[in-house]
């Protein structure tokens, strides 16, 4: 069983890493947090740092800068395995090594194959004490779209739908804007900036004209995501600059592996959303309910397409969260 000091620690890692999700792709957002022999986990000095954009210092140098000399003989928590290779910067282990730290807190092997237990390896060599696992479940939910990026070749996908309390997407005349309240279209927003790429239908462009980027009034610069569209979108569509792609679903999330997106956030629409869910593609299905009802069958649907033939077959999922937005339902589910 896990240290409860261990776990808070790696709790603590775990925040700064989410402090930088949406601005270390295509490498992971990892968390560190260096803890000095004398401190303890209800307080006394402790120093923490996050990975940098590409090309600047991973969390474990981050962390070490702040520490100093307050780091030889400490212990230091990071959520993912240390580099042990050249890459952008130096290896991690070198300078974890370097600056006296005595026991090397992991909460989860990388399993990128340049590194995949090298790192630890590495350490335990030079003889510091490595304890690996700790906090791995949560760990691992935090990386996930990582994790599945370096061993799949393809990014995380996560489906996005908004709809009525009865599944209805729009009204039969196509009518649809604005379904949910203001704060879960902020949340949407969030999501989008969590995202490497956006992705929708060239139909959905015709009719929508979405522009696909992230606009929250947080006084942070946000990174656009990649714009995907799947087909041909009009010449002066607001969708532009976007990439266009077609053919099997596979071979776009490959291509779109080959450049960095670890995490896909598909918006639709139905026929898209259908596409992804039958061919057993996504990763999690994010779906936001409105309490309106259109009242009839003819209202346009979450998926457009033959759906299960027998109760046998219907798709079952995992219950992640439920939380309510203004007067809206965030419900997300696990595939």
């Amino acid at each position: 069983m896990d240290d409860r000091d261990d776990v808070e620690h790696m709790r603590r890692a775990m925040a700064q890493a989410a402090t930088v999700r949406s601005t270390t792709a295509p490498n992971p957002w990892v968390g560190c947090v260096i803890v000095p022999p004398d401190s303890s986990a209800d307080g006394g000095a402790m120093f923490a740092g996050a990975t940098a954009p590409p090309g600047g210092p991973h969390a474990e140098v981050a962390a070490l800068g702040q520490a100093g000399e307050a780091a030889r003989g400490a212990t230091l928590y990071v959520t993912l395995e240390p580099c042990a290779h050249h890459g952008r910067t130096p290896p991690c282990t070198e300078a974890i090594i370097a600056a006296g730290v005595a026991r090397v807190v992991v909460g989860i092997e990388d399993p990128d194959e340049q590194v995949a237990g090298r790192g630890l390896a590495a350490l335990r060599a030079a003889g510091l004490e490595v304890t690996a696992g700790v906090a791995a479940d949560e760990v691992a939910e935090q990386l996930a779209p990582y994790r599945k990026h370096r061993t799949t070749g393809q990014p995380w996908v996560v489906l996005k739908m908004a709809a009525s309390l009865d599944g209805r997407t729009a009204a039969p005349d196509g009518t649809s804007r604005f379904i949910t309240g203001e704060a879960a279209r902020r949340d949407v927003h969030r999501l989008r900036a969590r995202s490497d790429a956006v992705l929708v239908g060239a139909g959905t462009v015709r009719a929508d004209d979405p522009e696909l980027t992230v606009r929250l009034d947080d006084g942070v610069e946000h990174e656009q995501p990649l714009r995907v569209v799947l087909g041909k979108a009009p010449a002066d569509a607001k969708v532009h600059p976007a990439l266009e792609l077609s053919g099997d679903l596979g071979e776009v999330l490959a291509e779109l592996g080959r450049r960095g997106v670890l995490q896909l956030l598909v918006e639709g629409g139905a026929t898209v959303a259908h596409e992804f869910h039958a061919a057993g593609l996504v990763d999690r299905y994010v779906l936001y309910l409105a309490p309106v009802l259109f009242g009839g069958d003819d209202g346009r649907p979450i998926f457009a397409g033959p759906g299960a033939g027998t109760i046998g077959d219907v798709w079952k999922g995992r219950l992640v969260s439920i939380e309510q937005l203004g007067e809206d339902l965030r419900v997300e589910v696990a595939a």
